[in-house]
């Protein structure tokens, strides 16, 4: 079997799939932007959609920012944008403690904005004597810090993650992210977490939906949001596992080689694939 068969050719979309999508849940890093600089063609695609009639929400699993820090960065990069258009792991690891650790006491591997950001939300945040271990992309990362997290996982508190991604990328490359701590933490303390929340589960459509719900669109159809993004094992698996469409974009860490081995594996593979969300086409008035 010729395993790029299985594959949507790039740039083209023969059944009109796009045309259908109310909702373009996007990735950042490697989707829209890398590190500073906008993707070629990310604004105007941003504005189509919002010309069109359609919504965008930002969905990252980057949860070593909290969504103020986004709406402060994208306005710096010249698009104004609010707390709404933007849902972060870390805010959807706020939502699963409170639907299933309601009033139990956490220990939070994570920034200052994120901790910041848990305690806000009413999470009760506690480093001496918690009840929960949550893991976070910490840049602040100390070898204490790791230490401490370790001796509590290795006790056998309920290990949460907001998302398993190995790297993060940048202008300059790509940097260790929470997926490679969590491997660290695992040849330490023996455990992987008991649950991770961000992409590729369905945890985080799940808020997603919710979050569409209270925004206005409560009878939305999930085979009409489309989740694009640039990364097979966390955006495109995350749209597949929870019932969205799929577009990968070849602009950040996925190529075609690795969408084609992908399907050699019998894993998720995209709807649609665009070398990157300039390429994406619509109709201009919304179905």
């Amino acid at each position: 079997m010729e395993y790029a068969d299985l594959l949507p050719k790039v740039n083209e979309d023969p059944e009109h799939i796009i045309d259908d999508i109310r909702v373009f849940a996007l990735d950042m890093d490697g989707t829209v932007y890398l590190g500073e600089q906008w993707i070629d063609g990310a604004v105007d695609f941003l504005a189509r959609v919002r010309a069109s009639g359609r919504k965008y929400i930002f969905l990252t699993n980057n949860s070593s920012k909290d969504a103020a820090a986004y709406v402060e960065k994208l306005e710096k990069m010249g698009l104004p944008v609010s707390r709404e258009d933007i849902l972060t792991s870390g805010q959807a690891m706020i939502w699963y403690l409170k639907k299933h650790f309601p009033g139990k006491r956490v220990f939070l591997l994570g920034n200052m904005t994120l901790k910041r950001d848990f305690a806000g939300a009413g999470i009760l945040l506690d480093e001496e004597d918690p009840e929960v271990a949550v893991a976070a992309f910490d840049t602040s990362l100390t070898y204490a810090k790791l230490c401490r997290f370790c001796d509590l996982v290795r006790a056998g508190l309920p290990y949460l993650a907001t998302h398993p991604d190995f790297n993060c990328p940048t202008q300059d490359g790509f940097v260790p992210d929470l997926g490679s701590f969590l491997e660290l933490i695992r040849a330490s303390a023996f455990r992987y977490p008991d649950r991770v929340i961000g992409k590729p589960n369905r945890e985080i459509t799940d808020y997603l939906m919710e979050r569409l719900a209270s925004s206005g669109m409560p009878d939305i159809e999930r085979s009409r949001i489309a989740m694009v993004g640039d990364r097979l094992y966390t955006d495109i698996a995350a749209g597949v596992r929870g019932g969205l469409k799929t577009v990968l974009v070849l602009s950040g860490e996925a190529d075609l080689a690795a969408a084609r081995e992908a399907a050699k594996e019998g894993k998720e593979i995209p709807d649609l694939i665009f070398d990157s969300v300039k390429e994406i086409r619509f109709s201009e008035g919304r179905s």
